[in-house]
């Protein structure tokens, strides 16, 4: 893919009020930190917060050089004017409903989805299209949604195209049939479970498919220095068994000076084929913390320290930095 992702990519679902609300203004000033502390990789789909999303990062990106900044949304979900009645529940972000999802992984659904994007975020392109969450519709996706988003990139209305999903399985699935540039990989390639090895990984080496880590802090139970039975794994209660494994994890970076979620978001950057760790930010403090944790080396002995306890795969310990 050739496209220069900053190693820190920035995740637009949270300034759109995922779980709690988040005003326009923290939102702003959100992607401003994120710009100063170097992030250049955005990412947003129409999912997120019914489109507030997009809105948002596009509001916030406006003016600076369109060249000197990447930006990624998604497509498989058109919006629908709804009834406008309550948040959005569905969703689980605290914005009105004004909008409902509807499925469409046909190609003028695709097609559309990627003109509805671009006239929320106001701009001419976006860099990267995902198909976004296509794990039950596998069959569709395959014969219609990318032949489409190939299409699209033939056409030059995007740089690049790939998927994006929590299902390893299914994006090693779509990688091997064909035309992917990247896939964004959500939970599974993580300092606590790496289940994108078995098939993922390898096929997006054979395919020459890069990778995007994405939900690397496990949904929460990994963001702090201390896990607690309040942390959070797969958007619930982290069961008793993972939340042990966390605090190993904890134990083992605090003996060798790090924190948590320092060597989490370090760790899947160690892999050549990650070319960026994509974190939800929701606000100026928690941009500058997330650089400041990527910024701070770890010592090469916390990974081999995490192999030798069977905490990572011991292929992994010795992993090269992605460049």
């Amino acid at each position: 893919m050739a496209l220069t992702l900053s190693r820190l990519g920035f995740g637009a679902a949270p300034i759109a009020g995922l779980y709690t609300a988040v005003d326009p203004d923290t939102a702003a000033a959100t992607v401003d930190a994120a710009w100063e502390a170097g992030v250049r990789y955005f990412d947003t789909a129409p999912h997120y917060g019914l489109g507030v999303s997009e809105r948002r990062l596009g509001a916030a990106l406006a003016g600076r050089d369109r060249d000197a900044y990447v930006v990624s949304t998604k497509a498989g979900r058109l919006l629908v004017p709804g009834d406008g009645g309550g948040d959005d529940d569905e969703g689980r972000f605290a914005v009105p409903a004004t909008h409902r999802r509807v499925w469409d992984l046909s190609r003028d659904g695709i097609r559309r989805s990627l003109d509805d994007s671009l006239a929320r975020l106001g701009l001419d392109r976006v860099d990267v299209l995902y198909l976004h969450d296509p794990e039950d519709r596998l069959d569709q996706a395959l014969a219609t949604a990318l032949p489409a988003l190939a299409e699209l990139r033939d056409e030059g209305a995007v740089r690049a195209v790939g998927a994006g999903s929590k299902d390893a399985a299914a994006l090693a699935r779509l990688v091997r049939g064909g035309g992917l540039d990247v896939v964004m990989v959500a939970g599974r390639y993580t300092l606590l479970e790496q289940p994108a090895l078995d098939e993922l990984f390898p096929a997006c080496a054979a395919a020459g498919t890069d990778v995007v880590a994405a939900g690397v802090y496990n949904s929460g139970l990994l963001a702090a220095p201390e896990p607690d039975p309040a942390s959070t794994y797969e958007y619930a209660a982290a069961p008793p068994d993972v939340l042990a494994r966390a605090r190993d994890l904890a134990t083992v970076c605090a003996e060798h000076g790090a924190v948590l979620p320092q060597a989490a978001l370090q760790f899947p950057l160690r892999h050549p084929l990650v070319r960026s760790a994509v974190v939800g930010m929701r606000s100026p403090a928690e941009v500058r913390q997330n650089a400041a944790w990527l910024g701070a080396p770890v010592a090469p002995e916390l990974w081999a320290a995490l192999e030798g306890r069977g905490l990572i795969p011991a292929d992994e310990a010795g992993a090269a930095a992605a460049p």
